[in-house]
């Protein structure tokens, strides 16, 4: 028999039992959609994760060196911007014998407040402000000095090479002990006589490749040392590639249980109408033919339901996208949702056709086995057999 013929054969089949088509096309397509959805809600959470920690304060690329605060950094690189930064260590001392090591962030306070979140951390006072000698302290720093809004501190800057006297305009609590211990944050125009190095914070735009932008900097500024988050951040890396390892397990799992569920359903089928397999052997169908007409009813019966699918998934994302999800209660003592608790789904290739593309290659294992029930058999077996 020509295929074209089976597959003919094989739509007209469907058609008439358009009751059985329905509910196997219907689960199929519930399938498809729902790990659309779970995979794109997953994306989204690794895209708040991401947004939460590098926006907070390190931003998505660190790039170090002697001679970097030298160059004008924000004036070369389209779509990315740099906040200067530096690093001394000190000793804050408070009264005559209440002293903290910490380790001093120079920076520029309004761009900071301009594009970091870092600001929104502030539980008593405000933050830092440019032209004036004051700090920023974490809650835990305050609570050991007993110190509080307004008061003045005497930090002793590189190993007490140097000595500032500056009041607290602000403390901060960001729930994240790599922030609230050992760090304070002071104007840049006050600490950068003390640096010996030099860094920016790289912020990314939404649309820009990070792999891309890592080698922009690195042609632009050579001898330096550039580091995307997934280097200085491995914890998040690993968690993000969890992630993506659990989803695509759960996605071959729901196929193999809805593979097993089309095997049964269509053996049941093919027992069911085992007399006219017969016939149709009779009649001068090949063992050949009556396979390939089996596989093309469910491959045609999957690729439909998995198309249908895949557009009800990608509708449901972009109607859940439009105003996102909110799991802050879910994420008040979570450190990579420090920031904002609010979830945006987000449909990638690799999301949008993994579910489907899976829910065909376990359809076509499923035809295996009412396949290898019927195509063994000779005409004269399966009607003795009736």
């Amino acid at each position: 028999m020509g295929i074209p013929y089976l597959i003919t054969l094989a739509r007209l089949v469907l058609m008439r039992s358009w009751r059985s088509t329905l509910v196997l096309g219907g689960m199929v397509t519930l399938a498809v959609g729902s790990l659309i959805l779970m995979a794109a809600l997953a994306v989204g959470t690794n895209d708040a994760m991401i947004r939460n920690t590098t926006g907070l304060f390190s931003g998505h690329i660190r790039l170090s060196g002697r001679d970097v605060g030298s160059v004008p950094f924000q004036n070369m690189q389209q779509g990315l911007v740099g906040l200067r930064r530096v690093q001394v260590p000190a000793l804050i001392q408070a009264g005559t014998n209440r002293f903290e090591p910490v380790q001093l962030i120079g920076v520029d306070p309004s761009r900071e407040q301009a594009i970091t979140a870092f600001p929104k951390k502030v539980v008593s006072g405000q933050y830092l402000r440019d032209g004036i000698p004051n700090i920023l302290i974490s809650s835990s720093a305050a609570d050991r000095l007993k110190v509080s809004v307004g008061d003045r501190l005497t930090l002793l800057v590189n190993t007490e090479k140097a000595v500032l006297n500056v009041s607290v305009c602000g403390i901060y609590r960001t729930g994240m002990s790599s922030f609230d211990s050992g760090i304070a944050f002071i104007p840049l125009s006050l600490v950068r006589p003390f640096a010996s190095q030099m860094s920016y914070a790289v912020f990314m735009s939404p649309t820009m490749d990070l792999d891309q932008a890592v080698l922009s900097l690195r042609q632009s500024f050579p001898g330096m040392s550039v580091a995307p988050w997934t280097e200085f951040m491995p914890d998040l890396k690993q968690l993000i590639d969890l992630d993506n390892i659990c989803m695509g397990i759960l996605i071959v799992l729901v196929f193999a249980i809805v593979a097993a569920g089309l095997a049964s359903i269509f053996t049941v089928f093919t027992l069911k109408n085992l007399r006219d397999h017969g016939v149709m052997q009779a009649l001068g169908f090949r063992g050949r033919d009556t396979a390939l007409f089996l596989i093309f009813q469910i491959a045609m019966l999957t690729v439909f339901a998995a198309a249908v699918g895949t557009v009800f998934g990608w509708g449901l994302v972009e109607v859940i996208a439009l105003h996102g999800i909110d799991i802050s209660q879910f994420t008040s003592h979570n450190q990579y949702f420090s920031v904002s608790g609010m979830l945006y789904p987000r449909l990638t290739w690799m999301v949008l056709c993994a579910p489907p593309l899976v829910a065909i290659f376990f359809s076509l294992l499923a035809a295996v086995w009412p396949v290898s029930l019927i195509a063994r058999r000779t005409p004269a077996e399966i009607l003795r057999s009736l």
